[in-house]
């Protein structure tokens, strides 16, 4: 459930050892037998026909080399036929390291050692690797017998397990450095770490497989550690959300409240149709789609279970000639409001967005999306505007969060935790961070990296159904982290099963996402 940085695990680890008492000796026992069950795991769903018994194991000299010594101490005791390569010389092994090395030494594993003179690898000989040779404090790119040894593993077309992380991957951001193990799959000891949920990282980790070393969750949350994946146990234990959505039988439609979505023009009309949608799919009782008027007609009956609200624009069909306090009147008795989706820009349209931010009802959950953050990215002077009573929540894709942050969008994708977190408690909203692994932010600090979705959804409109199902939690008295966290989840997990329905995932449009909500 929790996602840590090098940093915080080293704390974690020095709690466990110092002042739970944890031998450091018993962690990396269970360490190495975890890699080892997982190795064995993977040979068994292997075609049938494939023995895979032989293991040659990359240990680096420092903790986690050590791990894949008692790794291939434990393959050796299930019958495998591993053989340990020591990326240095095994002299250079210290503390419980030199005791897992010794240990190996007197079972006679075979070994050997890399340098001047030791001979070229038969890679041939072997059926897959253990990959153990840098850790989670290791920065930078991996240099010397180290570097020629990963570029050797990556052109074997064996079969990688990374012990922890993959050598040469940035543990707290997911930067791949040149060279970098790329793994079929890779045991995370104790704790998922940030490199393995953010791509590129998330992408040449392979298959993460998260297995307990016998370190107490309750460090990590002492620790301060406080971000999490995003998953049904997060959902409940975390937010206090009901994944099943269950309702009670004495209820109505007012019960689950009414949300106005501010969305949709006249070459974007289905933006709102979109919002409209998601919104009563996720649950919400009632919706309101607000429209410049001109639009009404057109859009009559489209979505039968919406009511319109045309605003009077002056017969333009734009939000431009649609005054912000019309808006900011029609959200009298409702329970949410989302604006942005198809709103479209123009001159003078931050002071337009800047007048309905002040005279909405602040007490109305605000979702803010698409145009509306891009008129808010122009305006030098948000961190003057009122602050709302209700939490605002803004759903930017990274080019939006690069223009709101006043950052390159290399730079929001380099640490996509960070940015959204710093954003976030910088100006007191709840930050969904839009794209692989969305991440979503709150004003506390809080991060949420979500579990669920598919390539497929990188398609028009899919962000227009997230505000709309966002807003509809709102709409249902859930918090803004809960509605934020909560539609993430769901709206990635429609997609996934919407992309099951489909030949490929690349056929995936925004429609087929409301219809699985």
């Amino acid at each position: 459930m929790y996602i840590v940085t090098s940093e915080e695990m080293r704390r974690i680890d020095r709690a466990a050892i110092e002042q739970i008492g944890i031998p450091a000796l018993v962690l990396m026992e269970n360490a190495g037998r975890a890699v080892a069950e997982e190795v064995i795991a993977l040979v068994k769903n292997a075609p049938a026909g494939s023995a895979m018994k032989r293991w040659l194991i990359l240990a680096g000299k420092g903790n986690n080399g050590a791990d894949g010594v008692v790794a291939a101490r434990h393959l050796a005791e299930a019958g495998y036929e591993p053989f340990v390569l020591y990326a240095a010389s095994p002299a250079m092994f210290a503390g419980e390291a030199a005791v897992q090395r010794d240990i190996a030494t007197r079972l006679g594993l075979p070994s050997a050692a890399c340098g001047p003179g030791s001979g070229t690898i038969d890679w041939g000989r072997f059926d897959g690797i253990i990959d153990a040779l840098l850790g989670t404090g290791t920065r930078g790119a991996p240099q010397g017998v180290y570097a020629e040894l990963i570029r050797q593993a990556n052109n074997s077309d064996l079969p990688i397990v990374s012990v922890d992380i993959p050598s040469g991957l940035d543990a707290d951001t997911g930067e791949i450095n040149d060279p970098c193990i790329r793994a079929v799959r890779t045991v995370a000891l104790a704790f998922t770490k940030r490199g393995l949920v953010q791509h590129p990282g998330a992408g040449i980790a392979g298959e993460v497989v998260v297995r307990s070393i016998g370190i107490p969750a309750a460090l990590a949350k002492s620790g301060g550690v406080r971000t999490y994946e995003l998953n049904e146990r997060t959902l409940r234990e975390c937010l206090g959300v009901d994944p099943e959505r269950t309702r009670l039988e004495d209820t109505h439609k007012g019960t689950y409240g009414h949300v106005l979505i501010t969305a949709g023009s006249r070459p974007m009309s289905g933006a709102g149709l979109l919002s409209a949608r998601a919104a009563l799919r996720g649950g919400c009782g009632l919706v309101t789609w607000a429209v410049p008027d001109r639009l009404v007609d057109p859009l009559s009956g489209r979505f039968p279970e919406a009511m319109l609200a045309g605003l009077p624009d002056g017969g333009t069909c734009e939000w431009s000639k649609v005054a912000p306090g019309d808006v900011a009147r029609i959200t009298a008795g409702k329970d949410a409001l989302v604006i942005g989706p198809g709103l479209g820009r123009w001159d003078g349209g931050t002071a337009w967005l800047r007048e309905l931010w002040t005279a909405a009802d602040g007490s109305v959950p605000l979702v803010v999306d698409a145009d509306a953050l891009n008129l808010m990215a122009d305006a030098p002077d948000f961190a003057e505007w009122p602050r709302r009573q209700s939490m605002p929540v803004f759903t930017p894709h990274p080019g939006e969060m690069a223009r709101l942050a006043g950052i390159p969008v290399k730079e929001v994708q380099r640490d996509r935790i960070s940015a959204a977190r710093n954003y976030a408690v910088q100006h007191g909203v709840t930050l969904v961070l839009k794209g692989a692994r969305t991440v979503v932010a709150t004003p506390a600090g809080d991060v949420y990296v979500n579990s669920t979705g598919n390539a497929g959804m990188a398609t028009a409109g899919a962000g227009d159904v997230l505000a709309g199902l966002i807003g509809g939690l709102c709409a249902q008295g859930l918090s803004a982290e809960q509605a934020a966290a909560f539609g993430v989840w769901l709206h990635g997990a429609a997609g996934a099963r919407a992309a099951a329905r489909r030949t490929a995932p690349a056929s995936l449009i925004a429609g087929d996402i409301v219809e699985e909500l």
